[in-house]
């Protein structure tokens, strides 16, 4: 009875003590959080540190003083690749490609047999070499993922160096009404989980190129 009675108080004294952390909760638990650095400085430019990162998980960097060098590259790229069905669905894109009158597919007809999709992106993240992509824009997700080829046409502006950063665009140009999906693509799609042999384009593009452009004046 004794051992009851001893068992019942220390079950009572610990939740006493929960009930008091509780109600001593603060609204900011970790007031320095921020102050913490999580990753080392570097001395490097944004956009040579992008180029490094996306470089070194398989992805292909395009750097464009304008928009002429930008449409040299994709046909560049196109001959390279040998590629006849590109897709572009989004209305800056598609306004960037008849500027210069370079042919691509503005539908989704006959997009099983898209060879590429030619997107724009919400950010770049400098610190790891990732492109922030979202369903707010009119590509949605399919042209991002379905394509053999990824190709995004990103400007100046839109290089940041965190993540943080890049939701900050996105909260920016969004406000209220946010994206439902919003996904950071980190070079060509692969997977180890078929006997640990790494396959690339399991799960979407087996390329990836990022053609960064200088923002145009006025």
């Amino acid at each position: 009875m004794q051992r009851n009675i001893k068992a019942t108080t220390a079950k009572e004294q610990m939740l006493k003590k929960i009930r008091h952390a509780l109600l001593q909760k603060r609204e900011h638990p970790y007031p320095n959080f921020e102050e913490t650095a999580l990753h080392a400085d570097t001395a490097e430019p944004a956009d040579v540190l992008f180029a490094q990162r996306l470089t070194a998980v398989a992805g292909h960097f395009i750097y464009c003083e304008d928009e002429v060098s930008f449409i040299e590259g994709l046909l560049g790229l196109a001959e390279q690749e040998k590629l006849r069905r590109m897709y572009a669905w989004e209305p800056r894109v598609r306004q960037l490609l008849d500027n210069y009158e370079f042919p691509y597919f503005q539908t989704d007809k006959d997009f099983s047999e898209a060879e590429a999709g030619i997107t724009g992106c919400e950010a770049l993240i400098a610190r790891s070499g990732s492109v922030l992509v979202s369903n707010g824009s009119a590509a949605g997700r399919r042209l991002s993922i379905y394509p053999h080829i990824h190709i995004v046409v990103a400007y100046a502006s839109q290089l940041v160096m965190d993540i943080k950063d890049g939701l900050d665009l996105i909260k920016h140009r969004y406000g209220n009404d946010m994206p439902s999906s919003i996904s950071l693509v980190t070079g060509p799609s692969r997977t180890a989980d078929i006997e640990k042999t790494l396959v690339v384009g399991a799960h979407g593009p087996k390329s990836l190129y990022v053609f960064l452009l200088e923002d145009r004046l006025g």
